[in-house]
């Protein structure tokens, strides 16, 4: 596969996207931002948890 044949697919397959408007409809931003902001805030608690001097 050539590097000319591989860009002109890539591109084939970016405009596929953009006419779909590349994002699914079930993924809300704001929901998946506040799991990940949770999550990461559990993980920060935890590890302040064990980092404690005792």
């Amino acid at each position: 596969m050539s590097l000319h044949s591989t860009a002109a697919h890539l591109v084939t397959l970016a405009s596929g996207e953009a006419e779909h408007g590349g994002n699914h409809e079930s993924l809300d931003p704001l929901i998946t931002g506040g799991g990940a902001f949770i999550a990461l805030m559990l993980l920060l608690w935890i590890t302040t948890r064990f980092n404690r001097d005792r």
